[in-house]
């Protein structure tokens, strides 16, 4: 809109000056056209009536000796009188006031003057502001023999002219600066009112999120086109709260099928060897056998050990089944770690506290949990190397807590760096691969995060973060 009517006021401006200059030279040159007919019916009236002179060309400046001035002043224009040679023979400019220009007629005059079938030739030209029209035809004498060459000049002094077109744009520019500041505001209030409405829906956009119930634009003022788009937005609401509805049943349902599906995987694997157990047992036993005492026992060992990894297996599910309990107070990180890491007999687990004493307000069993299960997935993965080597680093980062574990062995595959956290995932051939996801469900609890890099057949490097209040 601003550029719109700054753009029609330059327009404006420059066609009202091209056409105010066009409208003054034609009005100059009808003016001097209507005084150039006077003077040529005054000069030829005056050469068939008024003369006692024969009329030629010796008794021009003679016939018109005095009366060449009155003619001059009553239609104010310059009056010069040639012979057919185009020497001057009387002008009628006073040479007390103005100097006498005796140059003959240009040649090029002459020759088109001659040439112009109807004998007037017109021009134009400006010096210093001042306008000058001219024209040249030829004298008769009462026979229409030509007897000489007439020249007319009129001066037009445009200096007044331009004086009032200077006042006039200036008008004009004071009311197109009150236009455009005028459209100045109404073009900040329009896109105001338009914009106001489209951050509301910006805003509310910025704010959808699929796992959260997400609240409906009202709008009591809008234009059309806005209230199509809110519309819209608020039937997409109504759709994505009913597809995160379906998602999420989805979700859960999936997650009880693959836990049961674990769990049962789980609990078959420890039954297999119970059932061949008891089948060997069944066959080979012999109660007059002198050793089916120590057989006996050793059955019963072989039950109770396989019983108690299938007990181990409820209590891992359990566990990563319900989220931690937020218990915080406040403990020393530096010896919590050192006394997670004293249950591990390897020499090559080296710990580097940066301070001698750092204190956060978390849970000491969940802390201790974290270690060790990052500890022992680093002596897994460095079980096979030459010289393996385990660093635990505990450090300050503003108001964090950082734990770094890094390890020298064989690392992670890219392809299986997304699974990593992933519940059921697990790279061992033991295990149930809940480690991972479940101290991740820890440290997120505690609004901390959880990182690593890693490169295969050089290590990998785990990073705790958790706040320290």
């Amino acid at each position: 809109m601003i550029l719109l009517v700054l753009l029609a006021s330059i327009l404006i401006l420059v066609v009202t000056v091209y056409q105010y200059d066009e409208q003054t030279k034609d009005y100059n040159i009808q003016r001097f056209e209507r005084k150039e007919a006077t003077t040529k019916q005054t000069i030829e009236l005056e050469l068939k009536n008024k003369t006692t002179y024969s009329v030629n060309t010796q008794n021009l400046p003679k016939i018109f000796q005095e009366r060449i001035f009155e003619i001059s002043s009553i239609n104010k224009m310059n009056i010069s009188m040639y012979d057919l040679q185009g020497d001057l023979l009387k002008s009628s400019i006073a040479s007390a006031f103005e100097k006498i220009d005796n140059k003959p007629i240009p040649e090029n005059i002459l020759n088109e003057l001659a040439q112009n079938s109807n004998h007037k030739i017109f021009k134009t030209r400006e010096e210093k502001g001042i306008g000058y029209q001219s024209s040249f035809s030829f004298i008769h004498d009462p026979k229409f023999k030509r007897i000489g060459i007439l020249e007319l000049q009129f001066t037009q002094d445009n200096s007044e002219i331009e004086k009032e077109l200077k006042e006039f744009m200036q008008r004009l520019g004071l009311v197109y600066i009150l236009m455009f500041l005028i459209a100045i505001a109404l073009a900040y209030f329009l896109s105001s009112y338009i914009t106001r409405s489209i951050k509301t829906i910006s805003d509310k956009m910025e704010q959808t999120r699929l796992n959260k119930r997400n609240e409906k634009i009202i709008l009591n003022k809008a234009s059309s086109e806005i209230g199509i788009l809110v519309e819209a937005y608020n039937n997409m609401i109504d759709e994505l709260g009913e597809s995160a509805a379906k998602l999420a049943r989805s979700e859960r349902e999936q997650a009880w099928r693959e836990m049961a599906k674990q769990v049962a995987h789980e609990i078959k694997n420890p039954l297999t060897p119970m059932r061949l157990t008891v089948q060997s047992f069944e066959r080979r036993f012999d109660p007059l056998d002198e050793k089916a005492k120590e057989k006996l026992k050793e059955f019963s060992q072989t039950l109770i050990q396989q019983i108690d990894v299938m007990s181990s297996i409820a209590s891992a599910f359990s566990d990563f089944a319900k989220m931690p309990t937020q218990k915080k107070e406040q403990i020393e990180i530096i010896s919590v770690v050192k006394f997670a890491l004293d249950i591990f007999n390897e020499s090559y687990i080296k710990y580097y506290p940066e301070e001698t004493e750092l204190h956060a307000n978390l849970d000491k069993t969940q802390l201790i949990r974290i270690v060790t299960n990052l500890v022992k997935n680093a002596i897994q993965a460095t079980d096979k190397e030459e010289n393996p080597l385990i660093e635990v680093k505990v450090l300050t980062e503003d108001n964090n807590l950082k734990i770094i574990v890094s390890d020298n062995g064989k690392g992670i595959a890219e392809d299986v760096k997304d699974l990593i956290f992933e519940p059921k995932f697990t790279t061992k051939t033991s295990g149930m691969g809940l480690g991972l996801a479940m101290i991740k469900n820890i440290i997120e609890a505690y609004d901390g995060s959880i990182s690593f890099t890693s490169k295969e057949g050089v290590g990998t490097i785990f990073t705790v973060t958790l706040p320290k209040k």
